[in-house]
């Protein structure tokens, strides 16, 4: 079992060698290769049914896999960057300006795909085995195996199915641009500038980048040999269940690939002093007043893309709107009370959900494509009002929903209403939060809530209503909810 010996000598037509390391996985012999990035799409295919058999797969996210394929895309300049650095080339500033443009980051890497060669004996013995040979160093000892991979040899991807579509969509990407000299306006869509001409600096870039792709940047693969699909679906369900998650403010502070966590790190922590914590107290009482990390990126999501996360941010789009953002946590920090100890018993701008309702605001008013004509005015205006609005817990606006139609006009808010979503033949979740001992404390359903409160400080803070001329009655509306299928945001 500790050599390839027993590989049977009749080869195969079309046989490709492979230097692999043998490994015994838990038992199981297994083979660790690398393959060339542009060769893995071709000798692979994933493990769904077998003659529409039992599936061995989930269903393909099709967006996770665009993602993935920008990552790819930016790892092969990188990729070429780095190899011009080790021949002693000069690096033309078009590599920068692109890792720049999809958002560089320090270092690349991807996870090793697992795959199985299905029609082969578990130990890759007898008549339908693998052929191969020992490499063996000039003192006799083994360096590794050389075995030959032919057509019948598919590798089914057990663990990696979106990696594998990932990398077709980057290459189809690469050979879009080095074809038409354009970059794709439908199809493979990766990079921002749709159907622009491409430069003849950037096609350089492009084309070394394709030729990392073919040669020297590669994927590392654990192939299993002749799994049942029954073993496959076991291996794809230990592979993504058994792991334990990381928490998701330390994977944001551990990733530093995105703009928006860049300008929390710089400006918010930095440049305003911002105390943002990766541990958030339940008990008020043990309030430090910082911010939890994940509020503080989720909130910002909003401002700068009316997203529910940060994927998918590209310092084209965030760079620009960056002092507009800034602006308003200057005047958020302005708040009485915001920031101190036990600063969400003093007043209500600390709890997250309503900074997304300042975020959204900051949003609709300046990025939106239907922000109002005078949208520069009513801007000053809100970011003049912000510090001296009232965010206590006893102001009665909070509780508008728990009242009746005579206290709120005692209370001032009849003329409310007008701002609030019409809920005329509609079902909606209305319940913001409870006041209880002097505390207003909101829900946990912020997606719900944020919009609600945005449109209570547009009436406070004298701002029009959304409903007003071209503003939308739906309190969501514009709004990107998006589930991230990973936190790993926010980098050193």
């Amino acid at each position: 079992m500790d050599t390839l010996d027993a590989l049977v000598d009749a080869g195969d037509v079309n046989e490709t060698p492979f230097n692999v390391f043998i490994g015994h996985n838990l038992g199981h012999r297994v083979f660790t290769m690398s393959v060339p990035f542009r060769k893995f799409y071709d000798i692979s295919d994933v493990a769904n049914d077998r003659e529409a058999g039992p599936v061995a797969q989930r269903p393909l996210d099709a967006n996770h896999a665009k993602k993935l394929a920008v990552y790819m895309v930016k790892g092969l300049v990188s990729a070429a960057k780095m190899r011009r650095l080790v021949l002693g080339k000069e690096v033309p500033d078009d590599f920068d300006a692109i890792l720049r443009q999809l958002g560089d980051q320090p270092y690349f890497s991807l996870q090793p795909l697992v795959c199985n060669v299905r029609n082969v004996p578990p130990g890759a013995n007898g008549p339908n085995g693998i052929r191969g040979m020992r490499l063996e160093t000039v003192a006799g000892e083994t360096a590794a195996f050389k075995v030959f991979l032919s057509e019948r040899h598919i590798l089914w991807v057990v663990d990696g199915q979106h990696r594998r579509h990932a990398a077709d969509m980057g290459l189809s990407f690469l050979e879009t641009v080095r074809q038409t000299g354009r970059y794709p306006g439908k199809g493979a869509v990766l990079f921002i500038d749709k159907g622009r001409q491409v430069t003849e600096g950037e096609m350089v870039v492009w084309n070394e980048a394709w030729e990392a792709a073919r040669s020297y940047a590669t994927l590392t693969v654990e192939v299993h040999l002749g799994l049942t699909v029954e073993q496959e679906r076991q291996l794809f369900h230990d592979l993504n269940r058994l792991g334990k998650k990381v928490d998701a403010s330390l994977a944001l502070q551990f990733d530093s690939s995105n703009p928006i966590t860049h300008f929390i790190k710089r400006s918010l922590v930095g440049d305003l002093g911002i105390h943002v914590s990766d541990i958030e107290a339940k008990d008020w009482s043990e309030d430090t007043g910082a911010l939890v990390l994940k509020d503080v990126v989720a909130i910002n999501a909003i401002a700068f893309l009316n997203k529910g996360n940060i994927a998918g941010a590209t310092p084209a789009v965030v760079e620009p709107r960056e002092p507009t953002i800034l602006d308003l946590w200057s005047r958020i920090v302005e708040i009485p009370e915001f920031g101190a100890e036990r600063a969400k018993e003093k007043t209500t701008a600390a709890q997250p959900v309503v900074l997304k309702a300042l975020a959204k605001i900051a949003y609709d008013l300046n990025f939106s494509n239907r922000k109002p004509i005078d949208a520069d005015v009513l801007w000053t205006r809100f970011l003049e009002a912000l510090p001296e609005m009232d965010f206590s817990h006893d102001n009665a606006m909070w509780r508008y929903f728990a009242m009746t139609d005579t206290e709120r006009e005692e209370a001032g808010l009849a003329t409310l209403a007008d701002f609030l979503p019409d809920d005329r033949g509609i079902i909606a979740n209305r319940d913001i939060g409870g006041f209880q001992g002097g505390l207003m404390r909101f829900g946990a359903k912020h997606n719900d809530i944020f919009p609600i409160l945005s449109d209570m400080i547009r009436w406070k803070v004298g701002l029009p209503s959304r409903r007003d001329g071209q503003q939308a009655s739906d309190p969501l509306a514009g709004f990107e909810l998006e589930i991230p299928e990973t936190m790993a945001q926010f980098k050193n």
